[in-house]
């Protein structure tokens, strides 16, 4: 594993300062009145076996270090081998695997003597709404995050007026795709799960753990597990992102969260918090997804005819062009390690990946599910096995977009035989790497620094602000006021 600075991380994420500044003011969610907050704390621990995996020992650098060469470590024996070894990948791509130490400067806590150690793991997770009510603020929620709709900063102010348009015009269909599945998303009772698992394995380990989780877009948010943290005087934090390749629109942006509430706390930016940035390529997973696909292989008649389809849930291009999100490398890498695992245990299925789940006008990556499964019918693919790869839980992409959508399109577009493989969840094998990855990480915890970054605040003009503020109002006028905008207010608002 790696370990870097967070201000290391925001670099090679080419987020700016403002854009952490401004994040303090996007935490004015959409919460329906009356309604009761509880925060959520697991007390857990878990233990691991003895695989052969990746070297784990962290390197810490400080932000200086990180800004001054962007470059990446990656120790001991990996996972990443043949073809992947030879493509010229962006060294920043790889600065998000292993795991992140925040703060700058680093500095040594006072908690180091701390007569006793209490160890806390926080789970981060997208969240998702539990009930048919809660779908228009969740996806308020969702798209107010600058993180998800990347605005120029001439336009920066209309994230929020933006948010709520889409969130309107596009609750209805997400409503009846919640409604296919349950009436909610099951995204926070597994999410649960997990931690009770982690918990179990960590405490088999004979480590003793408190662990929280934290969702992004609902409730519990991030904000109410870090308030638990402080409840219980925790001394030691695992950060551990639920998404095993990193993006700036998941990962990054539930870092950007945390950074934001520990630089405003003195209690917090003292805490040494280690961030597992992305574990795609830790053995225990790869042969925990190659597990899963050997097994509903299995279930074909002919399973050596099976196409082996990833579908995986896309970014806007622009993410990795412009933006520099290792997503895509760090995606093809993965599934090229699963199957180098399969191939090993003479396993040699022809596969493909493709991208789900896009939303408006852009470029998503591509080729996009859809098209690639009327494509593969269209030559003649008979048998096919969709493996959720970005998912290690259930909810609405896997359960309505994949089992309901895609399958409907695979069989009309002449595919006879569909399989799917299920998410992780509290695969065994899964739960007992993650806890191996916690273990790991909890040498390179290091306290936060409660420096800020100023270098926008230097740029500030009062009256370039104002000219962008004038003329992008102009803009916004006009664009909500096309008879569209007004009709689908008048609907869903009146």
């Amino acid at each position: 594993m790696e370990a870097a600075s967070l201000s290391g991380v925001l670099s090679y994420t080419k987020l700016s300062g403002s854009s952490l500044r401004n994040s303090d003011d996007r935490f004015s969610r959409s919460i329906p009145r009356g309604r009761c907050i509880t925060s959520v704390s697991r007390h857990s621990s878990v233990g691991f076996n003895g695989v052969d995996k990746p070297s784990s020992k962290a390197l810490v650098a400080s932000s200086s270090d990180l800004n001054a060469q962007n470059h990446s470590v990656l120790k001991g024996p990996n996972l990443s081998g043949g073809p992947i070894q030879k493509r010229n990948l962006n060294l920043k791509a790889n600065c998000a695997v292993g795991v992140c130490t925040f703060g700058e400067n680093v500095v040594e806590s006072h908690y180091a003597h701390a007569t006793e150690e209490k160890l806390g793991v926080l789970l981060l997770n997208l969240g998702g709404p539990e009930t048919l009510n809660d779908v228009q603020p969740f996806l308020y929620n969702l798209f107010a995050d600058p993180d998800i709709i990347r605005l120029p900063r001439l336009f920066k102010f209309l994230q929020r007026p933006l948010a709520k348009l889409i969130s309107v015009l596009r609750a209805p269909k997400s409503k009846e795709g919640y409604a296919a599945i349950g009436g909610g998303s099951p995204l926070r009772k597994i999410t649960d799960e997990q931690a009770d698992a982690l918990r179990m394995a960590l405490e088999a380990k004979k480590i003793h753990a408190n662990v929280y989780v934290g969702m992004r877009y609902w409730y519990p948010f991030t904000e109410e597990a870090i308030e638990q943290v402080k409840r219980d005087r925790i001394t030691k934090l695992v950060v551990l992102p639920l998404y095993p390749q990193f993006s700036i629109s998941t990962t990054g942006s539930s870092i950007r969260v945390l950074q934001r509430i520990f630089r405003e706390d003195a209690y917090l930016s003292r805490l040494p918090v280690s961030v597992i940035l992305s574990w795609y390529q830790r053995q225990g997973y790869i042969r925990s997804m190659a597990d899963l696909i050997e097994k509903e292989l299995g279930r074909f008649a002919k399973p050596e005819e099976v196409m082996i389809f990833f579908s995986a849930h896309g970014v806007p291009i622009s993410y990795v062009e412009d933006a520099g999100d290792p997503y895509k490398d760090q995606m093809e890498e993965c599934i090229y390690l699963i199957m180098q695992e399969l191939n090993a245990r003479g396993i040699g299925n022809d596969h493909t990946l493709a991208y789900q789940s896009r939303v408006g006008p852009v470029q998503w990556l591509k080729p996009y599910t859809d098209e690639v499964l009327v494509e593969l019918g269209q030559k003649g693919v008979k048998s096919l096995l969709a493996v959720p790869i970005s998912f290690v839980s259930e909810h609405i992409e896997t359960l309505e977009e994949i089992d309901m959508e895609y399958k409907h399109l695979a069989v009309e577009s002449g595919i006879e035989n569909w399989g799917r493989v299920p998410a992780l969840g509290c695969t065994s094998s899964f739960i007992t790497d993650l806890a191996d990855a916690v273990v790991e990480a909890l040498p390179s915890a290091k306290a936060l620094s409660t420096s800020r970054d100023t270098a926008e605040d230097s740029e500030y003009d009062p009256l370039r602000y104002l000219v962008k503020l004038f003329f992008g109002s102009i803009l916004a006028f006009i664009l909500l006021l096309t008879p569209k905008m007004v009709l689908a207010f008048r609907n869903h608002l009146f």
